[in-house]
């Protein structure tokens, strides 16, 4: 079952995570009226319906997300990044998140974004993108525990959160909703049904689960869909992985062509 979902994912699961494994696979198992060894054995038998596999890889993938997630990079995307890619006469800039989760970083982007539109007069889209399924109905729903927005400065959570009167929730506004959209993804595919002319993509603390042949196959595809003078945002542990592909250092763990 491991080596299936190494194979699919990319994702290496070593002896350290099969307890971890073990018990949400069980949860799965036991929803179906079956034992684990039970359940592994009709999905390895292949009798399994083909959906039922991705239960499995919702099950397994971590999906570690949160808004302003490692901040220097905003600030580097509203500061150097933005006027650089208007500097080259982009009116739409286009970003990519790779590996979304449950879409914070892509709402981050897009509160960045939609803060500098307004005076700069450019347009923007957003794609999120995911293998896990649950996690990109959460993203589409847009919907946030008051715990994870406090991570939203002040300003940008009276602009862009529409706050729950009966929970502690809050609602990211249909006016920046319109602006993100989510796809399935899955970055072990050959070909990313994606634009190749992106300004902005994020794959962030993403390599880290993938060996080293996967992680530079993984963005040797990515980068195909990079314009040329676009930027690469990897998280800060994966940046040594960056400086392989032929690409420079624009500032901590982030890359362009030139």
């Amino acid at each position: 079952m491991a080596r299936r979902v190494t194979d699919h994912t990319g994702i290496r699961l070593p002896a350290t995570k099969k307890q971890m494994v073990e018990g949400r696979l069980r949860k799965r198992a036991h929803a179906l009226g079956m034992d684990l060894v039970g359940y592994c054995d009709w999905l390895l038998d292949d009798d399994a319906p083909g959906t039922e596999f991705q239960h499995v890889v919702d099950a397994i993938t971590t999906n570690k997300t949160d808004f302003h997630r490692e901040p220097d990079h905003f600030e580097f995307l509203a500061k150097c990044a933005v006027p650089h890619l208007l500097k080259e006469r982009r009116s739409l800039l286009k970003v990519w998140s790779a590996a979304c989760s449950t879409g914070a970083e892509a709402y981050t982007a897009a509160m960045v974004l939609a803060d500098l539109a307004g005076a700069n007069r450019f347009r923007f889209a957003i794609l999120g993108t995911d293998i896990c399924t649950t996690v990109l109905a959460a993203a589409e729903r847009a919907v946030y525990g008051g715990d994870v927005a406090a991570a939203i400065p002040p300003e940008q959570q009276r602009r862009y959160l529409l706050r729950s009167r009966k929970a502690d929730e809050v609602r990211i506004v249909p006016e920046l909703r319109r602006l993100v959209r989510f796809a399935q993804l899955n970055l072990m595919s050959s070909q990313y049904p994606v634009d190749r002319d992106v300004d902005i993509i994020f794959l962030r603390n993403v390599l880290i689960y993938f060996d080293k042949p996967t992680q530079v196959a993984v963005l040797r595809r990515l980068i195909r869909h990079l314009h040329p003078c676009g930027f690469l945002f990897l998280g800060h542990s994966e940046s040594m992985i960056g400086t392989e592909l032929g690409l420079r250092e624009a500032g901590p763990a982030i890359f362009r062509w030139k």
